[in-house]
C-alpha cells in the first residue's frame, strides 16, 4: 500500500509517516495542498490523507482537484475541528472517511483496509 500525507503541521505528519513505514505501509508527506495536489497527480497512491485546513489550497480545495482529475482516488481527510460543516463538505466531494486529530495511526489503517475489503468483495 501507498499513501500520501498532506498537512501542514509537518511534525504530525512526518511521525505519522514513520508509523505508517514501521508497518510496511510506504508513505510520503508534504506540508501544502500545491505539494500534495501535484504528487497526486504524479504518482499512483492507494490512499490520500488529508487535512482540510491548510494556508494556500485548503484541503476541501485539493480533494475536489484531485477527484476532478483522478476520481477513483481513496482519500480520508483530517482535521483538529469537529465540525459537521467540513465532515460533511469532505464527504460530499468523495473522501471515504473523516478524522478527527490526533490520528491514531492503527484507526487509520483499519479504515484503509475496510474499505479495500469492501472493494473486492
Amino acid at each position: 500500500m501507498r499513501v500520501l500525507l498532506v498537512d501542514d503541521e509537518e511534525e504530525l505528519v512526518s511521525t505519522l509517516s514513520e508509523r505508517l513505514d514501521l508497518r510496511g505501509i510506504e508513505s510520503d508527506w508534504v506540508t501544502n495542498g500545491e505539494d500534495g495536489l501535484r504528487l497526486a497527480l504524479e504518482n499512483d497512491y492507494d490512499w490520500i490523507v488529508l487535512d482540510m485546513k491548510m494556508p494556500g489550497i485548503g484541503g476541501l480545495e485539493t480533494l475536489q482537484a484531485i477527484k476532478r482529475r483522478r476520481p477513483s482516488t481513496k482519500i480520508i481527510v483530517m482535521t483538529g475541528h469537529s465540525s459537521s460543516q467540513d465532515r460533511e463538505a469532505g464527504l460530499r466531494a468523495g473522501a471515504q472517511h473523516y478524522l478527527l486529530k490526533p490520528i491514531d495511526v492503527e484507526d487509520l489503517i483499519a479504515r484503509m483496509h475496510q474499505v479495500q475489503e469492501t472493494e473486492v468483495s
